[in-house]
C-alpha cells in the first residue's frame, strides 16, 4: 500500500506544487482543490498497491519457485530450481520500519533476468530464500553425479 501510495504521492505532489506556483498568487479554493487531489490520489494509489498485494501468490515446490500475479489480467511465472543463479533479499527504509523484505530470485537464459517478491515479511523471505538455496544446492549435487 505504502508503496503505491508514494509512487503516486510524491510525483503528484510535485506537479501539483509547480502548478500552484505557476498560477501564483495562491487563493484558498485552488489550494483547497490541489490538496483534495493529492490526497484522492495517495488514496488511489494505496488502493492498488492493496490490490497488487491481495492477487499475488507464490508457491515453492519441488521443480523450483512459481509466482502469480494479478485478477483480471494473471501473470504466471515459473523458475525450475535448475535455472536459479542466486537470491537476493533488499531492504528498503519503509520495508525495514514494517518488517518487510523484497526477495529476488535471480534467473539464468530467460527475458526477465529476475523474479521480485515484494512485500513478504523478513523472516519469511529469509525462510523462502534459505529453502530456495537449498534446493538449488541439491539441484546442482544431482548434477554433478
Amino acid at each position: 500500500m505504502l508503496s503505491g501510495a508514494f509512487g503516486i504521492g510524491l510525483p503528484a505532489l510535485i506537479a501539483l506544487g509547480v502548478g500552484a506556483v505557476a498560477a501564483a498568487p495562491l487563493d484558498r479554493p485552488l489550494l483547497a482543490g490541489a490538496a483534495a487531489l493529492w490526497l484522492l490520489l495517495v488514496a488511489f494509489g494505496a488502493w492498488m498497491g492493496l490490490r497488487k498485494y491481495r492477487y499475488t501468490r507464490w508457491l515453492l515446490d519441488g521443480d523450483g519457485f512459481a509466482l502469480r500475479r494479478g485478477r483480471m489480467w494473471h501473470s504466471e511465472t515459473r523458475v525450475p530450481a535448475s535455472r536459479v543463479q542466486h537470491l537476493d533479499i533488499r531492504r528498503g527504509p519503509v520495508e525495514r520500519r514494517f518488517g518487510l523484505s523484497t526477495l529476488l530470485v535471480h534467473t539464468a537464459g530467460t527475458r526477465q533476468h529476475a523474479v521480485s517478491v515484494p512485500g513478504l515479511d523478513a523472516g519469511d523471505a529469509e525462510r523462502l530464500r534459505d529453502h530456495l538455496a537449498r534446493q538449488v544446492e541439491h539441484d546442482d549435487d544431482d548434477d554433478d553425479a
